[in-house]
């Protein structure tokens, strides 16, 4: 307990995992809970200081299963392992932790989502800027930027950290609110680790160069301060250096198409509104073949970039493997295991034998896999050449190990046969044990005269030999009695003992030998983990280029076309989830529709009945945009692209209570936040804006957001509503259009054709689709009744307000009559006395004010 204790105290903050024989124990309130998150039993064993020592425990056999179910619930363990050995001196076998396993630090393949990342990423603010530096420990890189407070959420649901780290009791404006869009868990870490000048020395020795200007990263002080305390993090939880980690992503938000919190979930990217991982875009586009190609698509998606020459390379690549065949290349994927995060656990030393195996073969296949890359876009060509790893690596692999390795090392058998004399020589011994047993049991029995002796082993008795009660008269007098059963007598002789000790030590001297091979093995693949990190991001590209090439074959998508001058024009759009979803589910076709945005029609009033698709339509033009942002073919007819910069959504109706936002003020507040974003090149949409509200101020809330959206934001807008007094918008506004969904009504029924056409809107058909959501008869009679009496009232009403006015001019004060005076005044023309005098009376008018 003394020794558990020391090694709690330097981990207060985490649960300890105490190595005992074949569990790992937890104690007092550690035990306590650990009973609560994992519902484990509650023992008590022992006194200490005259209090009961409670405690808890879990198999060794089943670490990794409970190590999930803490990871997900943003625990953190300190796992102490017996590093000692049993025997080897007095008093209890030495522990020491090896390794800290957090939300944002875990490698175990067991413990991480396949398809996902898990990064760990340090916040730090500074001078009115936020810094953050993250990495993911499979890739092997640090990310750093800087960014304002407005700009964080979005930042925070791009990258979606697995465990934020923070300076202990410090906390910027903005940071709490920013912090409600991820559910990461959160660690403090000591303030003075959050250093600039620290953090640009230890990134600078973590990457290896004497300064971070060649990177791009030497005007980031802020974001610099939190890599140092990543590193330092990184460095405390792995216990060692991260020899992988060796390369550095600069982001800026001038360089990226803005995708904020609203945009990714009202787009529903990588999750539907409901939290569900499918349908979305993302489970829709997801077809690779490989755990790293799915994260990387991940990647691509959310960090499009504003210039075009990626997106046009990745386009060009997508385009010759649609000529000339990607299955090939996707048939050689799916025998390819996940080099990125094995490179990863072989820098750390934690790599099992079955993944070197899995390894092995994915670098065996490496000349195939390059043969099934077509030749021609220059993206492919490179990508070609990455996939040349060391030969060297493969060949030490097969030597090393065998056919079939155990899945742990403590198992035995992962190292080949005729990869070591010595191995080899121990192994040996234990292959002719069984000859050697079957060879003395008849011995025995011709000496004996006993018929059914039996020479055997176990584990905890070792060698005996087994005569039956009846038999035991006839037992030699070298026989010493080992053990009594009921019903039979275990003997050793001197002749199996002295082989007992040969074979128990040739067993135990074998593994000790396996494991030493091992670690010989790691030392040798470390030096050739830059090569394998190159070679995994090869794979990962090709496998999403073939999955995008495979989803525009397959959804008949096509290539979109880059311009320089403002402009979305879509011919024959289709929003990809929801025609899947019709495809799948209902058998029919999805309606599509055009979309032309430009400098002289940059907004779309767009009314129609609910039901009609107006959301649907606005969603798959950004969608559209932002397929072709990131690299991949589009579900239209043809598509030309001007620049983008950002794309903002208003869409929907909901509510913020836990941050005392009501669902108008929400709406509001993410209104005011794109008027203050949007510019010239970005892409907005507005889904029914100012209905929070009571009729007249959602009206002309509307009104004004319009009106400022076409007058000083200038963006490429979708602005739908159920205002049809918006409609008047286009004929005082030169840029803006009016566009409607169609349907056709028969009576109380109506039909929905889904399809835009110019002009605005006549009716809203409210109450035709309240009869189509199972509304009551006598309601639907009554709200038809008030339906005409209003529309009849108002048609007798005065004109309607102009909406779209410029707003008026704030009213000048009249000015106080003591600064109109004291404005009079002639100084160079005054006597000193008159300026006296004037002063004077200057006085008096102030205090009659």
């Amino acid at each position: 307990m003394q020794q558990y204790l020391r090694i709690k105290a330097d981990h207060a903050d985490l649960l300890v995992f105490f190595r005992m024989g074949d569990f790992y124990e937890v104690f007092y309130d550690d035990a306590r809970k650990a009973n609560a998150l994992l519902d484990i039993t509650l023992t008590v064993r022992g006194s200490s200081g005259g209090e009961p020592v409670v405690m808890a425990g879990v198999p060794v056999a089943a670490l990794e299963n409970y190590l999930a179910k803490l990871l997900k619930l943003g625990e953190s363990v300190a796992i102490a392992e017996q590093v000692g050995e049993v025997g080897a001196s007095k008093g209890p076998v030495e522990r020491k932790v090896v390794r800290i396993v957090t939300p944002g630090t875990v490698t175990d393949a067991e413990l991480l989502a396949d398809k996902q990342d898990a990064p760990l990423l340090a916040l730090h603010a500074a001078a009115g800027r936020f810094g953050l530096a993250w990495v993911t420990l499979a890739q092997g890189e640090i990310g750093l930027l800087e960014c304002s407070h407005t700009e964080l959420p979005g930042w925070l649901a791009r990258l979606n950290p697995a465990e934020i780290l923070l300076a202990r009791d410090h906390s910027a404006p903005g940071q709490p609110e920013a912090l409600s869009v991820v559910r990461a868990p959160t660690t403090a870490r000591p303030p003075w680790q959050f250093d600039s000048a620290l953090g640009q020395r230890k990134l600078c020795e973590q990457l290896g160069v004497a300064s971070l200007q060649g990177l791009n990263a030497q005007d980031l002080p802020v974001a610099q301060a939190a890599g140092g305390a990543l590193l330092a993090y990184l460095e405390h939880t792995q216990g060692r250096a991260l020899a992988h980690v060796k390369r550095l992503a600069v982001l800026r938000a001038s360089e990226l198409i803005d995708l904020p919190p609203a945009t990714q979930r009202n787009l529903e990217l990588t999750q539907t509104l409901r939290g569900e991982e499918a349908p979305t875009l993302l489970s829709l586009l997801d077809s690779c073949r490989t755990g790293m190609g799915s994260r990387a698509l991940r990647h691509w998606l959310l960090t499009p970039a504003r210039e075009r020459s990626l997106a046009q390379a990745r386009q060009a690549a997508i385009a010759t493997l649609l000529e000339l065949g990607f299955e090939p290349l996707r048939e050689a994927l799916r025998r390819v295991s996940d080099v990125e995060r094995s490179t990863s656990r072989i820098a750390l030393r934690q790599v099992r034998p079955r993944e070197l195996a899995g390894l092995r073969e994915t670098l065996l296949l490496l000349p195939e896999l390059a043969a099934a890359v077509p030749p021609g876009a220059a993206l492919l060509n490179q990508l070609r050449q990455d996939l040349a790893a060391p030969p060297q690596v493969a060949e030490l692999l097969r030597a090393a190990l065998a056919e079939q390795p155990a899945v742990w090392l403590r198992d035995g058998g992962v190292i080949a046969s005729g990869f070591d004399a010595e191995l080899d020589e121990l192994r040996a011994i234990n292959a002719n044990c069984d000859a050697f047993l079957l060879d003395l049991e008849l011995r025995e029995r011709e000496r004996t005269g006993i018929p059914n002796l039996r020479v055997q082993f176990n584990k905890v008795h070792g060698f005996y030999i087994e005569v039956t009660h009846g038999q035991k008269d006839k037992v030699p007098d070298n026989y010493q009695r080992r053990q009594t059963l009921k019903n039979a007598e275990r003997f050793i002789t001197p002749e199996l003992k002295a082989f007992e000790d040969k074979a128990l030590s040739a067993s135990e001297r074998a593994l000790a030998r396996e494991k030493f091979l091992f670690e010989r093995l790691l030392d040798d693949l470390g030096g050739f983990v830059q090569a394998l990190a190159t070679v995994a991001r090869a794979l990962a590209s090709l496998d999403v280029l073939a999955a995008l090439a495979e989803r525009a074959a397959t959804l008949n998508w096509c290539a979109p076309e880059f311009v320089g001058y403002p402009c979305i024009d879509i011919q024959a759009g289709r929003h990809p989830v929801v025609e899947a979803r019709l495809a799948e589910t209902r058998g029919i076709a999805f309606q599509p529709n055009d979309c032309r945005l430009d400098a002289k029609r940059r907004l779309l009033v767009i009314t129609g009945p609910n039901m009609g698709g107006k959301s649907t339509f606005m969603r798959q033009v950004a969608l559209i945009a932002l397929l072709a942002s990131m690299g991949s073919y589009v579900p239209a007819q043809a598509c030309r692209l001007g620049p983008l910069d950002a794309i903002h959504t208003r869409i929907g109706a909901a509510d913020d209570l836990a941050n005392a936002q009501s669902t108008f003020m929400l709406e509001m507040t993410e209104a005011a936040a794109i008027l203050h974003a949007a510019t010239e090149q970005s892409l907005v949409l507005m889904d029914e804006i100012g209905r929070g509200t009571s009729t007249f101020d959602g009206l002309a809330l509307a009104g004004a957001i319009a009106t400022h959206l076409h007058d000083k934001n200038r963006s490429l807008t979708l602005f739908a509503t159920h205002y049809f007094e918006l409609t008047e918008l286009p004929a005082q506004k030169s840029e803006a259009h009016n566009l409607h969904v169609s349907a056709v009504e028969a009576g109380d029924d109506i039909a929905f054709l889904h399809e835009l056409q110019p002009g605005p809107a006549s009716r809203s058909y409210g109450v035709q689709v309240a009869r189509l959501a199972g509304m009551p008869a006598p309601v639907l009679r009554q709200a038809r009744a008030s339906l005409e009496a209003l529309e009849a009232q108002k048609a007798g009403t005065q004109a309607q307000v102009d909406l779209f006015a410029a707003p008026p001019a704030v009213p000048q004060a009249e000015e106080p009559p003591a600064l109109k005076a004291l404005r009079g005044l002639d100084l160079d023309s005054c006597s000193p006395r008159e300026a006296l005098e004037q002063l004077y009376r200057i006085k008096s008018l102030l205090g009659r004010e």
